[in-house]
């Protein structure tokens, strides 16, 4: 595999086999992690939310049908 540089870019490299550009720079690779973990946990908080929302409308109904027995 033979690499390449492209030009104008200090970071970019050009695979000559596969024609793929790759970013050879580690700092702009971790700020993209980091970026990529920070919406994997986004992502992640809000799906629990939604389930403790699901959760607790849950309880309110079993709760009102409960209340509804009671009155009746």
């Amino acid at each position: 595999m033979v690499k390449v540089r492209v030009e104008g870019h200090e970071s970019l490299v050009r695979d000559t086999v596969s024609n793929a550009v790759i970013n050879s720079s580690t700092s702009e690779y971790n700020i993209y992690m980091a970026r990529h973990r920070a919406r994997n946990k986004q992502s992640d908080e809000l799906r629990t939310a939604c389930k403790e929302i699901n959760n607790l409308k849950a309880e309110l109904r079993e709760i009102k049908e409960l209340i509804k027995g009671i009155v009746k």
